[in-house]
């Protein structure tokens, strides 16, 4: 089966979804036979579909180039995930402060349903995040030093349930590709109580991470910096403590906090 079966036989709305994808990927915007191109479906089918979404505010046209390109209801929708994910102002201060006392980027990432996700990131343009690191990723657990402390916390059926939907894609050379060797570095990591990744998830740029826990101490969240490698080889050691710190000072704020994530 070719793609453009596969793509005729999806919902509407999975179309719909699949032509925002598309159209969010250039800056400019696409015309609607780039759209049909990209995606392999006919260009009625195409021009039904930006109909809908032009309607609908998730894109509008620009007619003067003959473009598409996102509308600003999807700015609504990145401000709404923004508030259900929930970083309280105290935790966002104490990732400031992190990024601050390691000279590094700091994470803040959350379990949210099935996934892990980065909830807050605090950089500065001396100490840039790891792209695509930003607000919302949730991808590569096993491959950066946050997913694997919340890795940690699940149960093995979970974590197994988790990895068999997620996979293990080699992100470098140096990724973690195999179940076993997973496992090996969890229980590291839950001896340690700390995670390292070193150019695990992208060359040039390794991380710490330390666990958040709710007050029966499950783990429900992770802070974690990272920074070129060459500082990491040698600040790692002098940052563990700094982090350990903060992860605790996070955990004592969120259960003073109504937004305490569930873990689960």
């Amino acid at each position: 089966m070719g793609r453009n079966d596969a793509f005729t036989g999806m919902a509407s709305v999975q179309k719909a979804f699949a032509l925002l994808d598309v159209v969010a990927l250039d800056q400019r915007g696409l015309t609607a036979k780039e759209i049909a191109a990209a995606l392999e479906i006919p260009l009625p089918t195409v021009y039904r579909l930006l109909k809908t979404l032009v309607e609908s505010e998730h894109l509008v046209h620009l007619k003067d180039d003959s473009r598409y390109a996102l509308g600003y209801k999807v700015h609504a929708l990145d401000a709404s995930l923004r508030r259900q994910v929930g970083t309280p102002s105290a935790v966002a201060r104490l990732i400031l402060e992190l990024h601050s006392r390691c000279d590094a980027a700091a994470y803040y990432a959350v379990h949210r349903g099935d996934h892990i996700v980065v909830a807050h990131v605090a950089d500065s343009p001396g100490r840039r995040r790891i792209t695509p690191m930003g607000f919302g990723f949730n991808d590569a657990a096993h491959a950066t030093a946050f997913g694997k402390i919340l890795l940690a916390g699940m149960d093995p059926e979970r974590r197994r349930a988790y990895l068999a939907r997620q996979g293990m894609p080699s992100m470098t050379d140096h990724t973690l590709s195999t179940p076993e060797e997973l496992h090996e570095e969890l229980e590291r990591v839950r001896e340690d109580g700390i995670a390292k990744e070193r150019e695990e998830f992208i060359l040039g740029a390794s991380c710490l991470g330390a666990p958040v826990t709710n007050a029966a101490g499950q783990i429900v969240g992770s802070v974690a910096v990272s920074m070129d490698t060459a500082d990491f080889d040698c600040r790692a050691a002098k940052v563990a403590p700094l982090l350990r710190d903060a992860a605790d000072r996070v955990s004592r704020a969120l259960r003073a906090t109504s937004v305490l994530p569930h873990r689960g």
